[in-house]
């Protein structure tokens, strides 16, 4: 592997790797509006290489159309839709699809052209390959979500619908802190202190409440319970339990609303103590301090924009911030647990 290194540094694959995470964001943000139009199940089989080809006749457009007409969610939500409104929604799933294709180019193709100029540090080449792996898991997980949709249900399944974009966010994180690593050079060691554990489990609990958000969304759960602080005038709701475990944690919409509630309540605390003890803290250098006062000040953001798009019932252009700040979020806790692991 020693042919492989050139530097143990590279601004140019830092770049690169950055630039790719921006892509996953964007993938994201249309993904989110792809299931706030309800055109996530448009496409009904995936083909990963000619799925890129959208129609291109009336014939194409009819069979793609006559497909939709087979799942439940046409008979049951959109019986009689014209074909104009069948293909708005579709244009939603295959400009989210065809972003994915794109990202995966984006990566494998400077990352081969890195390899052959021998530019990609050596302790990250097979760190980058399993970032590549995680992006082909990620597609093959997102069918894996859309076929839930496709026979006895109207919609994706919530649980699957949460793996899928806590894999996006965790490739996300992913590529930021390798575009860190390859930026900055080698790891040095850190000074002896409490922050890279607390770091890290900040980082973990934001991620937690990222998959509580992604269950809220996958059961249409923003729609009710729209006042705050309470919930119908209860501080309880009464309709929390499922008929097991399984059933109120994954599905009921009392539920997921409440415990995202609940980890809101708790990530707030934790960002503002960690905000507050960073300033404090005779370990942490100038720009740690930094990160975390920014990092508690954007969890703050996100908490507000999070009862807003409730009491508002979901519009689209502010769940879609929401869930961008909500990048923005983790993005801060990966640069912040990078941070304070160097001296």
């Amino acid at each position: 592997m020693t042919s492989f290194l050139r530097s143990d540094r590279s601004g140019a694959v830092a770049a690169w790797l950055a630039a790719v995470a921006v892509l996953v964001l964007a993938m994201v943000a249309v993904g989110g509006a792809t299931r706030l139009t309800d055109s996530g199940l448009s496409i009904t089989e995936w083909k990963p290489v000619t799925g890129a080809i959208p129609p291109l006749s009336p014939a194409d457009w009819a069979r793609a159309f006559a497909d939709y007409k087979t799942i439940p969610q046409y008979a049951q939500l959109n019986a009689g839709m014209s074909l104009e409104q069948f293909k708005a929604i579709y244009w939603w799933e295959w400009s989210h699809r065809l972003l994915g294709r794109l990202t995966g180019l984006a990566f494998l193709l400077p990352f081969v052209w890195f390899l052959i100029r021998r530019e990609v540090p050596r302790r990250l080449v097979w760190r980058c390959v399993g970032l590549f792996a995680l992006g082909g898991l990620q597609g093959l997980v997102g069918w894996w979500m859309v076929a839930s949709g496709l026979t006895h249900r109207v919609s994706v399944a919530p649980e699957r619908l949460a793996i899928h974009l806590g894999l996006a966010f965790a490739l996300y994180g992913a590529l930021i802190w390798t575009a860190l690593d390859a930026w900055a050079g080698g790891a040095r060691q850190t000074l002896p202190s409490p922050w890279g554990r607390w770091a890290a489990a900040l980082l973990a609990l934001i991620f937690f409440q990222i998959l509580l958000g992604a269950l809220v969304a996958g059961n249409d759960a923003g729609l009710i319970y729209n006042d705050w602080p309470l919930m119908n005038g209860e501080l309880w709701p009464k309709h929390y339990a499922g008929a097991n475990l399984w059933a109120t944690v994954a599905h009921s919409q009392a539920a997921v609303q409440l415990n995202h509630r609940i980890g809101a309540y708790v990530l707030l605390a934790a960002a503002l103590a960690a905000a507050i003890g960073a300033q404090r803290s005779t370990y942490l250098p100038p720009a740690a301090k930094t990160w975390a006062a920014v990092l508690g000040a954007a969890v703050l953001l996100q908490a507000g924009l999070g009862i807003a798009t409730l009491m508002m019932r979901t519009p689209m252009a502010l769940a879609v911030i929401h869930q961008l700040v909500a990048a923005a979020v983790l993005a801060l806790a990966v640069v912040f647990a990078w941070r304070v692991r160097r001296v």
